[in-house]
């Protein structure tokens, strides 16, 4: 019943800090998996306060693609010479869910535009050539809560549609956490639907693996 769901190239893991020298100046990048703007955003406030001292941190970050949220700060330097050249570097590499932060430490010489749009760009290069790239495909996660006396008729339909167990605990109550395919969601609901005392919820977030 597995319908082939569009995959898309994102980081398996935290990339980072990979340091850069330009004329005194320091760049500190990182790159990070993100699922939602909101989660992209708490990283970035997460860096200010490892480096509360810092003169900038410049970002750019690409979230899905059915149309992507993309965002592109150049934090106080020069309109796009920051943040594009980041961002330049996430297209470069054709990756999804990304986000990637440039810490600068400003050394007391000025680099131009020029200048900076090299140092940003490699310290964002450099990041993703160091970083464990894979293809992986959305999910939908999905929680099932349900009485013992259900389990059988739960891990028929499990399996009939091939749903990916991340998580279970089994008691009288019986909870498992799942994963689906976003576009098998529709008749995964309806087969769970007849099953008596089995609740079903969706996260809105949609992951990813």
């Amino acid at each position: 019943m597995e319908s082939a769901a569009a995959s898309f190239k994102t980081l398996y893991r935290p990339s980072g800090p990979c340091l850069l020298k330009e004329r005194k100046s320091k760049f500190i990048g990182y790159a990070y998996p993100v699922a939602s703007a909101e989660a992209a955003q708490q990283q970035v406030q997460a860096l200010w306060k490892e480096y509360p001292d810092a003169t900038h941190i410049c970002y750019a970050y690409r979230i899905g693609n059915d149309p992507p949220q993309i965002r592109i700060n150049d934090d106080g330097e020069p309109a796009h010479s920051a943040g594009s050249p980041i961002f330049g570097q996430i297209e470069a590499f054709d990756l999804q869910h990304v986000l990637i932060c440039v810490v600068r430490y400003y050394g007391g010489t000025k680099l131009g535009v020029g200048g900076l749009i090299q140092a940003y760009r490699e310290s964002a290069r450099l990041c993703l050539e160091q970083a464990d790239i894979r293809e992986v495909r959305p999910q939908t996660l999905l929680t099932l809560s349900f009485e013992y006396a259900s389990l059988d008729a739960v891990m028929r339909v499990i399996s009939q549609y091939q749903l990916e167990i991340l998580d279970q605990q089994m008691h009288l109550s019986c909870t498992i956490k799942l994963a689906a395919i976003p576009e098998n969601l529709p008749a995964i609901l309806e087969a769970f639907g007849p099953l008596s005392g089995v609740d079903l919820r969706v996260q809105n977030d949609m992951g990813f693996r």
